[in-house]
């Protein structure tokens, strides 16, 4: 009931401005037409809550190197993550992103999902699938890149295809999951 006494009071106060606004205007003498346009008004106001920034296509994040409902599910069973930097064989690759997804503080803290991403250049992405390889990795060429993917014999963990830890080289760039399903999980560079 209070609610509605509220809103009633500030209904009154909002007419009685509006009526005290007329009777000042009423007061003074009409305009004088003119032929000059006027300006229409804004077609809306601006905001006074700032849009959000949008994220940086060079920088991409734990949060925004996968899709947003990945996020939500990985915070509703609990997983945090932390990030670590890029590594492909023994080449640690600058400014690259790697994300390791689990609980970290249950009994189960080793079960989790990787993701990955980093520009690369041509020729380290040469010598680290060379390195990969030589360690019994297996390379795979197809349309959309060159898939580097562990040896099924070695996978600690598996996709339902058998593939383990696999990169993704794509032009310049290189992702990582943990499984070669997993690489469709990473929605990076954002478009």
């Amino acid at each position: 009931m209070s609610s509605l006494r509220i809103l009633g009071a500030a209904a009154v106060l909002a007419l009685s401005a509006l009526v005290m606004s007329a009777c000042a205007a009423s007061d003074s003498p009409d305009p004088e037409p003119t032929t000059t346009a006027t300006a229409a008004p804004p077609a809306t106001e601006p905001s006074s809550t700032p849009e959000p920034e949008p994220a940086s296509s060079a920088d991409p994040t734990c949060e925004t190197l996968i899709g947003e409902a990945v996020v939500a599910d990985f915070d509703s069973v609990g997983w945090t993550v932390r990030a670590e930097p890029f590594y492909i064989g023994s080449l640690e690759v600058p400014d690259g992103l790697r994300c390791v997804w689990a609980d970290f503080d249950s009994p189960a803290g080793d079960h989790g999902q990787m993701f990955g991403w980093a520009e690369i250049s041509d020729e380290d992405a040469a010598a680290a699938q060379a390195e990969l390889v030589d360690q019994g990795w297996l390379r795979e060429e197809a349309g959309e890149g060159v898939y580097i993917t562990e040896s099924p014999e070695t996978a600690i963990a598996a996709d339902e295809n058998g593939y383990g830890m696999t990169y993704l080289f794509i032009g310049g760039t290189v992702k990582f999951a943990d499984t070669k399903q997993g690489i469709l999980l990473i929605e990076w560079p954002k478009s």
